[in-house]
């Protein structure tokens, strides 16, 4: 495997001018502040995404950690409520949304997990914070819900660096579907 430039990343998929869209960057960007205040561990890049899976594949291959923020639009939403998803066995593997997509991307994080996967390239271990979103139409600046959302999501995202990041060793891909540290099960933290 080759040396790791980076051990995390932290990946804002998103538009900024599709509103709600831009929850992803709008985290990365309060992310990139607060660490100027407090240092987040060394090798953590943050990065803004479009979500194509092809980029996607190549920030996130040889790295220990990849934190994924990204909106959702389901059809019974709240807006600014977050989901969190680790491929542990209580979250089941990550699915592709199907033909009801909850995504405004043309293919989803699933499918560039999945093509990662099957290319070797995927990240050691994938944390998913989706946001409900209330607008996506043309426009910039997040509704008010979503935004009073993004200083929890990003304190939330800073425990997962701190706890799963840094100078941890690249993991591996379990057959569960999920991700897990080198030697641990996964279901483990």
């Amino acid at each position: 495997m080759a040396a790791l430039a980076r051990t995390t990343v932290v990946i804002g998929i998103g538009n900024e001018f599709r509103r709600d869209d831009g929850v992803g960057w709008a985290a990365v960007a309060l992310l990139g502040v607060r660490a100027g205040r407090r240092a987040l561990p060394a090798g953590t890049a943050l990065v803004r995404s479009d979500g194509d899976p092809g980029r996607l594949i190549e920030l996130w291959e040889n790295t220990a950690l990849a934190v994924v923020v990204d909106a959702c639009f389901p059809s019974s939403v709240r807006p600014g409520r977050t989901h969190r998803w680790s491929g542990g066995a209580e979250d089941g593997p990550l699915r592709p949304a199907g033909p009801a997509r909850h995504s405004t991307h043309g293919l989803g994080l699933a499918e560039a997990l999945h093509l990662g996967d099957s290319l070797g390239r995927g990240p050691g271990r994938l944390v998913v914070y989706a946001v409900e979103g209330a607008d996506r139409s043309l426009g910039t600046g997040l509704t008010p819900a979503v935004a009073r959302a993004v200083p929890l999501l990003v304190r939330r995202v800073e425990e997962d660096v701190v706890r799963y990041g840094g100078a941890a060793a690249p993991g591996r891909r379990s057959r569960a579907g999920g991700y897990a540290p080198r030697g641990a099960s996964a279901g483990g933290p």
